[in-house]
């Protein structure tokens, strides 16, 4: 498991993805979901990482960050890899946004 995956906890409040159950479009992000949440969630078990699947929905991650800001990226034609490297873009975001001391 990648090391920026042990530190989601700390730099994002909450992490969500949206897909369709059935959908061509959302397999990489179902898949992605099930290879990874339950590492995600063994590093990180505080961390509320929500899977919400609707009928007809286009595969989206949302990520929290403190002060209720919130950023969304489509996921539409990514691969795994994609997926993995766009949600280490958003920790990355919240390491960033951390007011250094």
């Amino acid at each position: 498991m990648a090391t920026w995956m042990k530190q989601l906890s700390t730099h994002v409040k909450e992490i969500r993805f949206l897909f369709c159950q059935t959908s061509p479009l959302s397999s990489s992000t179902r898949s992605f979901v099930e290879k990874n949440y339950k590492d995600l969630k063994q590093f990180n078990p505080r961390l509320p990482i929500l899977i919400r699947e609707c009928s007809g929905t286009h595969p989206q991650l949302w990520a929290r960050y403190d002060m209720g800001v919130e950023k969304v990226v489509h996921l539409d034609g990514m691969s795994e890899e994609q997926i993995s490297s766009t949600l280490q873009k958003l920790v990355n975001l919240g390491k960033d946004s951390v007011p250094k001391s």
